[in-house]
C-alpha cells in the first residue's frame, strides 16, 4: 500500500488488479454519494464509465452545484479505474471538510469551479510550455516557468507584459490540475 498526496490530502492507495469496470462503478457511486451530502443530485454528476476501465487514461468528473459547473480530474495513475478512485477520495475528503465546517462551501466551490473549455486551456498551456499534451511533471513545468518568467518579466529588457500575463495564466491552470 502506498500513500499518495494530492490536493493536500494523503490517500492510501492500492492499484486495482482486477474487476476494473465493477470497481470503477463502485468508486463512481461513492463519489455521487459524497456530493449528495452537499445537495448535489445524481443527475447533476457526469462521470463517464464507457469502455474498459483498465485502460491508460485520466479520470474526470463534472458536477453542477450552486449555479456553477464544477470539475476535477486526476491523471497521476496509469489505469482509468485508479484515477477514478483518487477522484472519489479527494472529493470525499473535500466534502467532509465542508460538512465539518473546516472549509466554507464558498472555498469548496472556488476550488472546483471550472469553465466549459478547461481541457482546451490545459492543452494550450502545455503547448505554451513546450511539453507533451499529457505531461504530468509539475516540477519540470515550474522550472520552465521560472526560466520564462526571467526573460518575459516586464522589468527586464526582453520583457513583454502580455506574454508574462499568459505565462502566469498557463502556469496557474497546470498548477491547479497537477498539484
Amino acid at each position: 500500500m502506498e500513500t499518495i498526496k494530492i490536493k493536500g490530502h494523503s490517500v492510501k492507495f492500492i492499484p486495482t488488479k482486477d474487476n476494473f469496470n465493477r470497481r470503477a462503478l463502485q468508486y463512481k457511486n461513492k463519489l455521487i454519494t459524497s456530493l449528495g451530502k452537499l445537495g448535489v443530485k445524481r443527475d447533476d454528476v457526469d462521470l463517464d464509465l464507457d469502455g474498459y476501465c483498465g485502460r491508460d487514461a485520466k479520470a474526470s468528473v463534472v458536477w453542477y452545484s450552486h449555479g456553477n459547473r464544477m470539475y476535477y480530474e486526476v491523471s497521476t495513475q496509469k489505469k482509468y479505474v485508479d484515477n477514478i478512485f483518487l477522484v472519489s477520495k479527494i472529493i470525499e475528503n473535500e466534502v467532509e471538510l465542508v460538512l465539518t465546517d473546516t472549509k466554507p462551501i464558498e472555498e469548496f466551490i472556488a476550488e472546483f469551479r471550472e469553465d466549459e473549455d478547461v481541457s482546451d486551456e490545459r492543452k494550450e498551456a502545455r503547448e505554451f510550455f513546450g511539453v507533451d499534451h499529457n505531461h504530468k511533471d509539475m516540477e519540470e513545468i515550474n522550472k520552465k516557468y521560472k526560466e520564462m518568467a526571467k526573460s518575459l518579466h516586464p522589468d527586464t529588457p526582453t520583457g513583454d507584459v502580455e506574454k508574462f500575463k499568459k505565462l502566469n495564466h498557463h502556469h496557474k491552470i497546470l498548477k491547479r490540475e497537477l498539484s
